[in-house]
C-alpha cells in the first residue's frame, strides 16, 4: 500500500479501480485537522410539521447510498428526503462555506431530489445493499414506521413499491423496529419484539421466516431489537442490539445465537461490524461509551470509546471511515469526535452544529461525510426563555469535505 496522485482529475464511482492496470485507489482521510463544509440544508427542515412543538422537525440521522450517488434522511414530520451528490463533488474542487452560511436558513445549497411522506413516526430506513443508480431496478430503500407495516419505495420515482407485513397474536400489523438488507440483497431483515423476522424481498406480503430471540426460562436476547448489521466478511453472521442493553450475534443459516454481549447501561442504538468483521461495536442510548468487541474472544470488553450522549434518548450514529481505520461519532454536545481503532485514542474533534449531533456516514469512497443534527425542543416558560434557558434550534444536514490522500491498495501484478 503506497500513497499516489489521484487516478484522475475526477472519480467517479466507477473509476475508484484503473482498469487499464487493475489497481484500486481509496481515500486515506486525514484526521488531524477539521473538514470543511461544503454544502449545507436548513430551510427544508424548518418547522414542526403538525406537531404541537414548533421547531422541533429534527432529523433522525443520515445514510448514504452504497454506491455513493445520493443521501437519505428522516425527520420528525415524518418525510424521508434524497439529495442527489453534484458532479462536482467528485472533482473534489469544492468551495468552503462561511459560518454565516453554515446557519442560513433562507437558502439550503440545492433541494431534496425526491420527498416520501411515510404516515406515522419513522423508526428506521434502509437503503437496499446492492442498490446502484446504473440499475433503477434496484434504486430502493426500505421504510418501518409506527403502527405500519414495512414499505418499500423507489428511489426514482417516490412511489411505493411492496409492503412486507408482520402480525402479532391478534393478527393485527406490527410494525418493526430496525431493518438491514443483507449483503446478497436477497432478504431485508426486520427487528420486532424478542423477535427478528426474515422477509425474501421477491414475495411481498406475509410470509417470513422468524427467528425467536428470546423465550421465557431460556437464555437469549430479550426486548426489542433496536438495531442490525451484517459482517463484511461472512455474510452468514449478523448483529443485532435491543432496548434490554443486549447485543447478540446470529447465524443467519440457522437462526441461532452464537454469543450474547453484556456491557452497556442504556438500550443499544446501533451495532456495527468493524471493515474486517473481526471486531463489533455497540453504541447504546443514555450511555456515554461505544463499546469494542472481540468476536473471536468475547469474555470481555477490549477498549471503551466516549462520547457526549449520556443524557439522550436519540440514536446518535456513528460510523467507519472506507480503510477501517477510525470511527467517527455524533454527540449532545453537536461535536464529531474520531478514534484511532487501532488503539481506541481520540484523534480529533470538530463542531458540526449547535445542537444535538444524531447523525454521522462517511462517504462509501470519496472524502466526504454527511452530518444530521437537532432534537425536540419543548415550549419553555417565559421566565426561563428570560434567563436563556431556551437552546440553539438547529436541525440540519450538512456534508463535509476532509483533506485526504489517494492510497494504491492493491494491483493485478502484486497479487499474483
Amino acid at each position: 500500500m503506497q500513497e499516489t496522485d489521484p487516478p484522475g482529475p475526477e472519480v467517479a464511482p466507477e473509476s475508484s479501480t484503473d482498469q487499464a492496470n487493475s489497481t484500486t485507489y481509496a481515500a486515506q482521510l486525514q484526521f488531524d485537522r477539521p473538514p470543511r463544509s461544503i454544502y449545507h440544508f436548513r430551510k427544508q427542515y424548518l418547522g414542526g410539521g403538525e406537531t404541537i412543538c414548533p421547531n422541533t422537525n429534527f432529523l433522525k440521522g443520515v445514510k448514504w447510498s452504497p454506491d455513493g450517488a445520493c443521501f437519505l434522511t428522516a425527520s420528525d414530520d415524518n418525510c424521508l428526503r434524497v439529495f442527489d451528490l453534484p458532479a462536482e463533488a467528485y472533482s473534489g474542487q469544492l468551495k468552503s462555506q462561511s459560518v454565516t452560511e453554515l446557519h442560513d436558513d433562507t437558502t439550503d445549497s440545492f433541494a431534496a431530489a425526491l420527498q416520501v411522506q411515510e404516515g406515522e413516526l419513522v423508526y428506521d430506513y434502509a437503503w437496499y445493499s446492492r442498490m446502484h443508480t446504473s440499475d433503477p431496478v434496484s434504486c430502493c430503500f426500505a421504510t418501518t414506521s409506527r403502527a405500519h407495516p414495512i414499505h418499500l419505495w423507489d428511489a426514482c420515482s417516490g412511489s411505493l413499491r411492496c409492503v412486507y407485513r408482520a402480525y402479532d397474536a391478534a393478527d393485527e400489523i406490527t410494525a418493526a423496529y430496525s431493518l438491514a438488507f443483507d449483503r446478497q440483497g436477497s432478504r431485508v431483515w426486520a427487528g420486532y419484539n424478542k423477535a427478528i423476522r426474515l422477509f425474501d424481498l421477491s414475495r411481498p406480503g406475509r410470509d417470513c421466516q422468524t427467528i425467536t430471540t428470546f423465550q421465557k426460562g431460556q437464555d437469549g436476547q430479550p426486548g426489542i431489537i433496536s438495531c442490525l448489521d451484517f459482517s463484511p466478511d461472512d455474510p452468514n453472521l449478523v448483529a443485532a442490539g435491543s432496548y434490554s442493553s443486549v447485543a447478540a450475534v446470529y447465524d443467519a443459516a440457522s437462526g441461532s445465537a452464537a454469543f450474547i454481549l453484556s456491557g452497556h447501561k442504556g438500550g443499544l442504538t446501533q451495532v456495527k461490524f468493524s471493515a474486517d468483521g473481526n471486531f463489533l461495536y455497540t453504541g447504546a442510548r443514555k450511555d456515554p461509551d461505544i463499546l469494542c468487541w472481540d468476536i473471536r474472544y468475547t469474555s470481555d470488553v477490549v477498549y471503551r470509546l466516549q462520547r457526549d450522549t449520556g443524557d439522550t434518548n436519540q440514536r446518535i450514529q456513528f460510523d467507519i471511515e472506507p480503510m477501517g481505520r477510525h470511527l467517527a461519532t455524533g454527540g449532545s454536545d453537536g461535536k464529531v469526535a474520531s478514534f484511532d481503532l487501532t488503539t481506541g485514542e481520540p484523534v480529533s474533534t470538530f463542531l458540526a452544529a449547535t445542537d444535538t449531533l444524531n447523525g454521522f456516514q462517511f462517504h462509501p469512497y470519496l472524502p466526504l461525510a454527511a452530518t444530521a443534527s437537532g432534537h425536540r425542543h419543548y415550549p419553555m416558560l417565559e421566565d426561563e426563555d428570560a434567563q436563556g434557558a431556551s437552546a440553539k434550534v438547529d436541525n440540519a444536514l450538512r456534508v463535509w469535505q476532509y483533506e485526504a490522500s489517494w492510497v494504491q491498495l492493491a494491483s493485478q501484478d502484486e497479487t499474483q
